[in-house]
């Protein structure tokens, strides 16, 4: 399977451009379809903001969403008509509270969503809970593209972080375009337990379904010699000079639907290659 529908949400046009061009690139590449989410996002707080505020200050707040909106969605067009990939951009208005339900629709539909790493110094707001609503929500791949990350079609190499969780294994089978054209896929592990159905064999079952596939894969075993597991993961990414890593995404449920947990969010703050993750 090919990622033919490929989504990115555009809120904000100086963390916009990395994700637009990786999404053309592999649209272009599988002969898919990239479509723009540009949303003007009003950032008041309802509970707050709206209860004194008068006639004027709600219109000023819907005109400045409308012209982010706009210029965003001229932004995309710009970006994408650059790769000659299939395109469409598509404008509009949310509340910051309302964001989720307007990305998870529209992520329902996606083969993958492709967006900003939302820790970075220009990240808004709005960007944690788009991609809360895109895996949580919309059930959606995402691939998490750096500012400065190279343009990624055909990795060769990918790592696949390995804990026998339900999570790992929906992302790993949601890459699997990724893994297929990749030169070889490392399968890590870190400290496996020692009572469980792979404690003689670690990763191998998992590798025995991917070699099927015709991917060639290598078994990593690390132990935790670092306090937090993405620690460990994002120097073994360097140390093996991976281009992509793949993960399963978890979340706790607080105060909105989903939140993100403490090792995605670990893994968001620090990645310097693109990461997919699922749900």
């Amino acid at each position: 399977m090919a990622y033919k529908n490929l989504l990115s949400i555009v809120t904000d046009t100086k963390t916009s451009a990395a994700p637009l061009a990786q999404m053309a690139a592999l649209a272009a590449d599988s002969g898919g379809h990239a479509e723009a989410l540009c949303l003007g996002v009003d950032r008041s707080q309802t509970g707050y903001y709206y209860a004194g505020a008068n006639a004027m200050i709600l219109q000023e707040t819907l005109t400045r969403a409308k012209e982010e909106a706009g210029e965003a969605r001229a932004f995309a067009e710009k970006e994408l008509a650059k790769s000659g990939a299939t395109y469409s951009a598509e404008e509009g208005v949310a509340q910051i509270a309302d964001l989720g339900r307007h990305v998870a629709y529209h992520a329902r539909f996606s083969d993958l969503v492709v967006l900003p790493r939302p820790y970075t110094r220009n990240a808004g707001p709005e960007a944690e809970p788009i991609v809360e609503a895109a895996l949580f929500e919309g059930r959606a791949p995402v691939l998490i593209v750096p500012q400065k990350a190279p343009v990624l079609t055909r990795p060769k190499t990918v790592l696949v972080a390995w804990n026998e969780s339900l999570e790992a294994m929906t992302a790993i089978r949601k890459a699997h375009p990724f893994l297929k054209a990749a030169d070889l896929v490392r399968v890590v592990v870190i400290d496996p337990p020692q009572h469980g159905p792979e404690r003689s064999d670690p990763g191998g079952m998992l590798s025995q379904m991917l070699a099927r596939h015709g991917i060639t894969c290598e078994i990593d075993v690390l132990s935790k010699t670092m306090t937090r597991v993405s620690d460990v993961l994002t120097r073994h990414a360097t140390d093996t000079a991976a281009d992509l890593m793949v993960m399963g995404a978890y979340g706790h449920s607080r105060f909105r639907e989903a939140i993100l947990g403490g090792a995605t969010r670990n893994m968001l703050e620090q990645a310097k290659i693109p990461v997919l993750m699922a749900h």
